[in-house]
This record gives structure tokens, sequence and C-alpha cells, in this order.
């Protein structure tokens, strides 16, 4: 029975990820369709480009939610069903990948870096803390939110992996789900890559036209 309430679990994270929160709340607030400007990505970085940065914070903050409450709900109250560490990391890619090909929206999703910072904190808060540490780290001394992203997903397992023992327990799965995400966060920034090398890459808070 224990499989069955893991599939449901997965499944269910999977489709709160789907919702795609900087289309949702640029439409509730008036706003154009991020997916129309800028990078075209439904994330908050590019509704930021919009002019509302109520909107953008909004955003980062209920993507964040949604990658971190299917974690936290399983890992609160899943044991008495079962539930350990292995439905915890794959809900936690569930709710990633959900971001990433939401299937509310045409499996046309963001780069995730939000969601993933939730699922983190979810899997550990002082993990969380510890990559978003990195990601403002970077940001604030070259201001590219692109590198930053980088930083923080490559850091994110070394933390995970030296740290674990220490201030969280370290457990094979969620080590595997960390690594998963942070192999999909580079592969979906790879376009930024390729515009940081050639030093086309906007930065923070300026507008972007292709």
């Amino acid at each position: 029975m224990s499989t069955v309430y893991s599939i449901l679990a997965t499944i269910l994270a999977y489709l709160i990820g789907s919702l795609s929160f900087a289309v949702i709340v640029s439409r509730t607030m008036g706003l154009s369709d991020p997916r129309t400007y800028g990078s075209k990505n439904p994330g908050a970085t590019n509704v930021l480009r919009s002019g509302s940065k109520a909107a953008a914070v909004v955003t980062l903050l209920l993507d964040a939610a949604k990658g971190w409450l299917p974690v936290a709900l399983v890992a609160w109250f899943g044991k008495p069903y079962g539930l350990e560490e292995g439905t915890i990391a794959l809900v936690g890619i569930a709710a990633f990948l959900g971001h990433l090909w939401p299937v509310f929206f045409k499996f046309e999703g963001g780069k995730g870096v939000a969601t993933a910072l939730g699922v983190l904190l979810g899997f550990s808060g002082w993990l969380g803390l510890l990559t978003l540490l990195a990601w403002v780290a970077v940001a604030a001394i070259w201001r590219y939110s692109s590198l930053s992203s980088l930083v923080a997903a490559v850091l994110a397992p070394v933390f995970y992996i030296l740290i674990g023992g220490e201030l969280w327990d370290f457990h094979a799965e969620i080590f595997v789900a960390i690594l998963a995400m942070s192999a999909l966060l580079v592969y979906r920034h790879k376009l930024n890559i390729q515009r940081l090398v050639e030093g086309k890459e906007s930065k923070l808070g300026q507008k972007k036209t292709k």
C-alpha cells in the first residue's frame, strides 16, 4: 500500500509543480504573459522585466512554495503511510519537473530556479539557506541571475554531500534528486551560458529585448 501512496504523492507533487505562477500572477495582475516578452521564460526574473516588482516577488514566493510544500507534507505526515526519504526525493523532483514541463500550460515551463530552492528548503532548511546565500552572493557581485543560478545549482549537491551528517542527515535518495535537479538547471540555462560567454547576457533589472 505504501507504494500506491508514494505514486499518488508523486503525481500530486507534479500537478502542484505544474501551476505556472508567472503566468497565473501576471494574468491576475493584468500584466502581459511573460512567455511573450524578454527571455519568454515564465519565471520571476522575466516577470520583473514587466516593470512590476510586486508581481515578480509574488511569483518567486509561490514558485518556491510549490516546490517546498509537497516535500514538507510528506516529511511531516508520510511516515505512518510508509513514505520515507525515497518518496520525499520523488515528490521533490516531481514538483520541479512540473515547473519545467507543466501539464496545465502545454508543457512550456520555466527554468525552475525558485522551485528547486523550495525543494531544497523542504529537504533541509539549512541546505536551502546555504544555496540561497550562494545565489545572493554571486548576484550581488556580478548581477547576473543566470550565473547566480548556475553557481547555486553546482554548489547545492556539493553542500549536501560535504555537510551531510552535520547540519542534516545524508540520504542517498535525496542526493540523487539534488543531482538531477542541478543537471536539469544547468541544461535549462544552456542559452544563458552561451550569452554569458559572448558577453550578451542581461543583468538583473535590465530589460531584455531578445
